[in-house]
């Protein structure tokens, strides 16, 4: 593995980030983002943060904190957290496997998580398809992005899935930091979480010994991630409409509204649980089952740890009875609450086009709240 090379999917060293801070600086959507995040203050004042920054973590704890509880002051009735002792308790660094419900906030949350709770940055995967221009991967490789190369022929996927295994590791084992990674490539759309195969195969590349040795070395926490009021939920529902009929296909610009609007979207409470490590003997356990069955056995573990350590909202169980007409979950909400997410929901329904099948999208729409109740219950 040595003698891979890095440098196109690693982040940005401390000095590098440095110049590319001072790059950002001089950007004139600086004063946009302002305006955005932090109505009334000047512009220049967050310039002078950026070329004053020493390091990556000067740049994230003056710059990307502040900004975070900007989002979150502004779009959330705020963050909680549970199961902070595990991440403290593991020796070393370790990866952080997430559920994947939008595209920014849950590896933003993430990092909020751990600097609020005394615990270094970590590493975050994120796809080659939102590093649209110079200025953003500015800012991504600056947050210590590890880029996930998208949209690459199929000849040139082996090796970089080899690449992005064999830095993880290297960052990992060695001490350096930890990683976050989404369980699957792209948003869960329909409030069912899944891990792919694909990315614990893509894990197990680097390693050089036993299946349970390979994994047991990156130390894989799970964590669930929930959202009261779910991230560009009628996008997702359109997209699942939409899919049903033909494969669908993501216009120019449509990654970088989804970001938008998963920022800016009302999120109401949100909440993250990390759940206990998958442990030596359940990796073993998987280790003595034979070719993909083993890796059908990781994601199973990996789901329902994922799925008994997420949090409902009252949203998840009127959802979840308003798409079934009954009332199995009614203790849980008051007619007020079920009276205000339907008016949500008819509001999230008006801002499509007209044309689409009403009652089919909100059938979908429900379902991307009712869904995890499923799961939940299906434990």
């Amino acid at each position: 593995m040595g003698d891979l090379n890095f440098e196109d999917i690693r982040p940005f060293t401390d000095e590098e980030a440095v110049v590319a801070l001072k790059r950002i600086a001089e950007n004139p959507a600086v004063d946009s983002i302002c305006a955005y995040l932090w109505p009334g203050k000047d512009p220049e004042s967050i310039r002078e943060i950026l070329r004053s920054c020493k390091d990556i973590d000067d740049f994230q704890s003056q710059i990307m904190i502040p900004a975070i509880d900007a989002v979150l002051a502004s779009s959330s009735k705020g963050l909680t957290y549970g199961g902070v002792d595990i991440l403290k308790s593991v020796e070393g660094r370790f990866l952080a496997i997430t559920n994947h419900r939008d595209i920014v906030c849950d590896p933003a949350f993430f990092q909020h998580m751990l600097f609020t709770n005394g615990l270094p940055f970590s590493d975050i995967c994120i796809g080659s398809n939102l590093l649209d221009n110079k200025f953003v991967e500015d800012i991504m490789r600056s947050n210590r992005m590890i880029k996930v190369n998208r949209g690459i022929a199929a000849r040139e996927l082996y090796l970089s899935s080899l690449r992005l295994s064999a830095y993880m590791r290297q960052v990992i084992t060695s001490g350096e930091r930890s990683v976050w990674i989404a369980q699957k490539e792209g948003r869960t759309k329909n409030g069912i979480d899944r891990t792919s195969q694909g990315v614990l195969k893509m894990l197990d590349m680097s390693g050089e010994e036993s299946f349970d040795v390979n994994f047991g070395a990156l130390k894989i926490v799970p964590i669930a991630i929930s959202y009261e009021f779910e991230p560009c939920d009628i996008l997702k529902a359109r997209e699942l409409y939409l899919s049903r009929t033909s494969r669908y296909v993501k216009q120019p610009g449509e990654d970088m509204v989804s970001i938008l609007t998963g920022i800016k979207q009302p999120k109401g409470h949100i909440h993250m649980e990390a759940a206990p490590l998958i442990g030596e003997e359940e990796l073993h356990d998987a280790s003595k089952r034979g070719g993909n069955e083993r890796y059908q056995h990781m994601m199973k573990l990996m789901d329902r740890r994922i799925a008994e350590h997420y949090k409902l909202w009252k949203t998840n169980y009127i959802a979840a009875d308003l798409l079934e007409g009954g009332s199995a979950h009614a203790g849980l909400y008051d007619a007020a609450d079920k009276e205000a997410f339907s008016v949500y929901l008819e509001s999230r329904l008006d801002s499509v086009e007209p044309e689409l099948d009403r009652g089919e999208l909100r059938n979908l729409l429900l379902g991307v709240y009712a869904n995890s109740v499923k799961v939940v219950e299906s434990l």
